[in-house]
Protein backbone atom coordinates (compact mmCIF):
# COMPACT_ATOMS: atom_id res chain seq x y z
CA UNK A 1 0.00 0.00 0.00
CA UNK A 2 1.35 3.80 -0.76
CA UNK A 3 2.37 5.57 2.11
CA UNK A 4 -0.06 8.35 0.23
CA UNK A 5 -3.26 6.08 0.35
CA UNK A 6 -6.08 8.53 1.16
CA UNK A 7 -8.05 7.65 4.09
CA UNK A 8 -11.28 9.09 3.25
CA UNK A 9 -12.27 8.45 -0.82
CA UNK A 10 -14.93 9.98 -3.14
CA UNK A 11 -15.68 8.98 -6.71
CA UNK A 12 -18.18 10.82 -8.56
CA UNK A 13 -19.46 8.89 -11.78
CA UNK A 14 -19.31 5.84 -10.13
CA UNK A 15 -21.43 3.84 -12.57
CA UNK A 16 -18.95 4.80 -15.98
CA UNK A 17 -16.84 2.40 -16.87
CA UNK A 18 -13.71 3.95 -15.19
CA UNK A 19 -15.74 5.78 -12.24
CA UNK A 20 -16.78 1.59 -10.98
CA UNK A 21 -13.35 0.43 -11.77
CA UNK A 22 -11.58 3.02 -9.01
CA UNK A 23 -14.39 2.26 -6.79
CA UNK A 24 -13.28 -1.18 -6.66
CA UNK A 25 -9.62 -0.82 -6.93
CA UNK A 26 -10.21 1.99 -3.78
CA UNK A 27 -12.17 0.04 -2.03
CA UNK A 28 -9.50 -3.14 -2.19
CA UNK A 29 -7.31 -1.02 0.00
CA UNK A 30 -9.70 -0.51 2.77
CA UNK A 31 -10.09 2.98 3.49
CA UNK A 32 -11.31 4.40 6.20
CA UNK A 33 -14.81 5.80 4.43
CA UNK A 34 -15.24 5.51 0.17
CA UNK A 35 -18.40 7.35 -1.26
CA UNK A 36 -19.25 6.63 -4.63
CA UNK A 37 -21.83 9.01 -6.39
CA UNK A 38 -23.63 8.52 -9.33
CA UNK A 39 -27.16 9.44 -11.04
CA UNK A 40 -28.65 6.24 -10.60
CA UNK A 41 -28.66 3.67 -7.70
CA UNK A 42 -25.70 1.65 -7.57
CA UNK A 43 -25.37 -2.05 -6.82
CA UNK A 44 -23.72 -2.63 -3.11
CA UNK A 45 -20.21 -3.20 -2.74
CA UNK A 46 -18.49 -3.89 0.73
CA UNK A 47 -16.52 -1.02 2.20
CA UNK A 48 -18.55 1.34 -0.02
CA UNK A 49 -21.49 4.10 1.06
CA UNK A 50 -23.19 4.79 -1.77
CA UNK A 51 -25.16 8.65 -2.89
CA UNK A 52 -27.67 9.46 -5.38
CA UNK A 53 -26.51 12.89 -7.30
CA UNK A 54 -26.66 14.17 -10.57
CA UNK A 55 -23.81 15.88 -11.28
CA UNK A 56 -25.50 18.43 -13.49
CA UNK A 57 -28.01 19.30 -10.26
CA UNK A 58 -26.41 22.06 -8.21
CA UNK A 59 -28.40 21.61 -5.07
CA UNK A 60 -27.95 17.69 -5.38
CA UNK A 61 -24.36 18.58 -5.33
CA UNK A 62 -24.47 20.96 -2.32
CA UNK A 63 -26.95 18.60 -0.69
CA UNK A 64 -23.93 15.82 -0.88
CA UNK A 65 -21.71 18.00 0.56
CA UNK A 66 -23.80 18.86 3.31
CA UNK A 67 -23.94 15.17 4.25
CA UNK A 68 -20.39 14.72 3.83
CA UNK A 69 -20.68 17.18 7.11
CA UNK A 70 -22.84 15.92 8.95
CA UNK A 71 -20.94 12.40 8.79
CA UNK A 72 -17.49 14.57 9.72
CA UNK A 73 -15.82 13.85 6.73
CA UNK A 74 -13.08 15.56 5.12
CA UNK A 75 -12.31 13.58 2.24
CA UNK A 76 -8.61 13.54 1.08
CA UNK A 77 -9.08 12.28 -2.13
CA UNK A 78 -11.75 13.00 -4.93
CA UNK A 79 -12.06 11.92 -7.96
CA UNK A 80 -14.53 13.10 -10.98
CA UNK A 81 -14.49 9.98 -13.16
CA UNK A 82 -17.16 11.61 -15.36
CA UNK A 83 -17.55 13.26 -19.14
CA UNK A 84 -18.86 12.70 -22.47
CA UNK A 85 -17.61 12.54 -26.63
CA UNK A 86 -20.77 11.23 -28.26
CA UNK A 87 -24.43 9.97 -27.27
CA UNK A 88 -27.05 7.46 -28.93
CA UNK A 89 -29.19 10.89 -28.96
CA UNK A 90 -26.59 11.90 -31.92
CA UNK A 91 -24.15 13.80 -30.15
CA UNK A 92 -20.53 13.57 -31.79
CA UNK A 93 -17.32 15.16 -32.40
CA UNK A 94 -17.23 17.38 -34.89
CA UNK A 95 -14.97 16.83 -38.10
CA UNK A 96 -15.02 20.36 -39.18
CA UNK A 97 -16.00 23.71 -37.69
CA UNK A 98 -19.44 23.71 -40.33
CA UNK A 99 -20.78 20.97 -37.68
CA UNK A 100 -20.36 23.13 -34.72
CA UNK A 101 -23.80 22.87 -32.88
CA UNK A 102 -24.97 25.03 -29.76
CA UNK A 103 -26.76 22.43 -28.42
CA UNK A 104 -24.10 20.49 -28.86
CA UNK A 105 -21.76 22.67 -27.05
CA UNK A 106 -24.31 23.38 -24.30
CA UNK A 107 -24.51 19.49 -23.69
CA UNK A 108 -20.72 18.76 -23.85
CA UNK A 109 -19.86 21.97 -21.78
CA UNK A 110 -22.09 20.99 -19.04
CA UNK A 111 -20.83 17.72 -18.42
CA UNK A 112 -17.36 18.15 -18.99
CA UNK A 113 -16.29 21.56 -17.87
CA UNK A 114 -19.63 23.03 -15.44
CA UNK A 115 -19.72 19.85 -13.62
CA UNK A 116 -16.50 19.55 -12.06
CA UNK A 117 -16.66 22.96 -11.73
CA UNK A 118 -19.43 22.66 -9.52
CA UNK A 119 -18.34 19.37 -8.13
CA UNK A 120 -14.74 21.48 -6.69
CA UNK A 121 -17.14 24.54 -5.48
CA UNK A 122 -19.02 22.12 -3.08
CA UNK A 123 -16.00 19.56 -1.94
CA UNK A 124 -13.12 22.00 -1.62
CA UNK A 125 -14.22 23.50 1.19
CA UNK A 126 -14.80 20.62 3.04
CA UNK A 127 -11.51 19.10 2.12
CA UNK A 128 -8.51 19.00 4.43
CA UNK A 129 -6.59 21.89 5.33
CA UNK A 130 -3.64 20.43 6.50
CA UNK A 131 -1.94 17.83 5.31
CA UNK A 132 -2.27 15.82 1.78
CA UNK A 133 -4.67 15.98 -0.59
CA UNK A 134 -6.01 15.85 -4.12
CA UNK A 135 -8.77 16.74 -6.31
CA UNK A 136 -8.31 15.19 -9.78
CA UNK A 137 -11.09 15.17 -12.86
CA UNK A 138 -10.71 13.06 -16.06
CA UNK A 139 -9.37 15.60 -18.48
CA UNK A 140 -8.05 14.09 -22.02
CA UNK A 141 -4.76 14.84 -23.82
CA UNK A 142 -6.45 16.24 -26.66
CA UNK A 143 -7.50 19.41 -24.52
CA UNK A 144 -3.78 20.29 -24.67
CA UNK A 145 -3.78 23.01 -26.92
CA UNK A 146 0.21 23.26 -28.10
CA UNK A 147 -0.50 19.62 -28.62
CA UNK A 148 -3.15 19.85 -31.00
CA UNK A 149 -2.00 19.11 -34.43
CA UNK A 150 -5.04 17.28 -36.03
CA UNK A 151 -8.30 19.78 -35.43
CA UNK A 152 -11.75 18.48 -35.04
CA UNK A 153 -14.18 17.83 -32.30
CA UNK A 154 -14.48 21.53 -31.30
CA UNK A 155 -16.39 21.15 -28.25
CA UNK A 156 -14.72 17.95 -26.67
CA UNK A 157 -11.52 19.75 -27.08
CA UNK A 158 -12.85 23.00 -26.12
CA UNK A 159 -14.60 21.30 -22.76
CA UNK A 160 -11.33 19.63 -21.63
CA UNK A 161 -8.88 22.80 -22.49
CA UNK A 162 -11.67 24.94 -20.33
CA UNK A 163 -11.22 21.93 -17.57
CA UNK A 164 -7.96 22.08 -17.34
CA UNK A 165 -7.64 25.68 -16.66
CA UNK A 166 -10.19 25.55 -14.01
CA UNK A 167 -7.82 22.80 -12.79
CA UNK A 168 -4.68 25.60 -12.72
CA UNK A 169 -6.99 28.20 -11.02
CA UNK A 170 -8.27 25.87 -8.34
CA UNK A 171 -4.42 24.64 -7.88
CA UNK A 172 -3.28 28.26 -7.31
CA UNK A 173 -6.26 28.99 -4.91
CA UNK A 174 -6.50 26.39 -2.62
CA UNK A 175 -2.65 26.32 -2.05
CA UNK A 176 -3.24 29.50 -0.27
CA UNK A 177 -5.09 27.18 3.00
CA UNK A 178 -3.24 24.07 2.52
CA UNK A 179 0.34 24.34 0.86
CA UNK A 180 -0.23 20.27 -0.06
CA UNK A 181 -3.48 20.62 -1.56
CA UNK A 182 -3.50 19.14 -5.04
CA UNK A 183 -5.60 19.35 -8.11
CA UNK A 184 -4.67 18.11 -10.95
CA UNK A 185 -6.39 16.36 -14.31
CA UNK A 186 -5.76 13.06 -15.35
CA UNK A 187 -5.98 11.74 -18.86
CA UNK A 188 -6.86 7.51 -18.35
CA UNK A 189 -6.26 6.48 -22.12
CA UNK A 190 -8.47 4.87 -24.62
CA UNK A 191 -10.52 2.55 -22.32
CA UNK A 192 -13.01 0.07 -22.92
CA UNK A 193 -15.67 2.06 -21.89
CA UNK A 194 -19.01 3.37 -23.95
CA UNK A 195 -17.61 6.83 -24.41
CA UNK A 196 -14.56 5.62 -26.44
CA UNK A 197 -15.87 2.69 -28.02
CA UNK A 198 -16.98 4.54 -31.24
CA UNK A 199 -13.65 5.49 -32.13
CA UNK A 200 -11.75 3.36 -30.67
CA UNK A 201 -11.56 0.94 -33.72
CA UNK A 202 -8.21 1.86 -34.69
CA UNK A 203 -6.12 1.44 -31.38
CA UNK A 204 -3.74 -1.14 -31.00
CA UNK A 205 -4.95 -3.78 -28.45
CA UNK A 206 -1.19 -2.84 -26.26
CA UNK A 207 -2.90 0.85 -25.93
CA UNK A 208 -6.76 0.12 -25.64
CA UNK A 209 -7.09 -0.68 -21.37
CA UNK A 210 -9.61 -2.36 -19.13
CA UNK A 211 -11.64 0.08 -16.83
CA UNK A 212 -9.57 -2.06 -14.22
CA UNK A 213 -6.32 -1.49 -15.86
CA UNK A 214 -6.69 1.95 -16.90
CA UNK A 215 -8.16 2.41 -12.71
CA UNK A 216 -4.72 1.00 -11.36
CA UNK A 217 -2.57 3.10 -13.62
CA UNK A 218 -4.39 6.24 -12.64
CA UNK A 219 -4.13 5.28 -8.64
CA UNK A 220 -0.52 4.46 -9.14
CA UNK A 221 -0.22 8.32 -10.75
CA UNK A 222 -2.49 9.72 -8.30
CA UNK A 223 -0.15 8.13 -5.43
CA UNK A 224 2.89 9.80 -6.74
CA UNK A 225 1.54 13.01 -7.12
CA UNK A 226 3.08 15.71 -4.58
CA UNK A 227 2.27 19.84 -4.28
CA UNK A 228 4.60 20.90 -6.91
CA UNK A 229 2.51 18.62 -9.36
CA UNK A 230 -0.83 20.75 -8.61
CA UNK A 231 -2.13 22.29 -11.89
CA UNK A 232 -0.60 19.98 -14.51
CA UNK A 233 -2.51 17.21 -16.31
CA UNK A 234 -0.73 13.82 -16.44
CA UNK A 235 -1.82 10.85 -18.26
CA UNK A 236 -2.29 7.36 -17.51
CA UNK A 237 1.77 6.41 -17.01
CA UNK A 238 2.14 9.68 -15.21
CA UNK A 239 3.40 11.84 -18.15
CA UNK A 240 2.74 15.62 -17.77
CA UNK A 241 0.64 16.57 -21.09
CA UNK A 242 1.88 20.04 -21.87
CA UNK A 243 -1.20 23.27 -21.78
Amino acid sequence: MSPHSPRHIVIIGASGGIGSALVDHFAARNPASLTAVARGALPPKAGVDSYRADITDEDQLAGFADDLRRRRIAPDLVVVATGVLSDEAGLKPEKSYRQQDPVAFRKVFEINTFAPAIIAKHLLPIMPRKGRAVFAALSARVGSISDNGLGGWHAYRASKAALNMLIRNYAIETARSNEEMICVGLHPGTVKTPLSEPFSKNVPDDALFEPQQAAAYLAQVIDRLSAKDSGRVFDWAGKEIPA
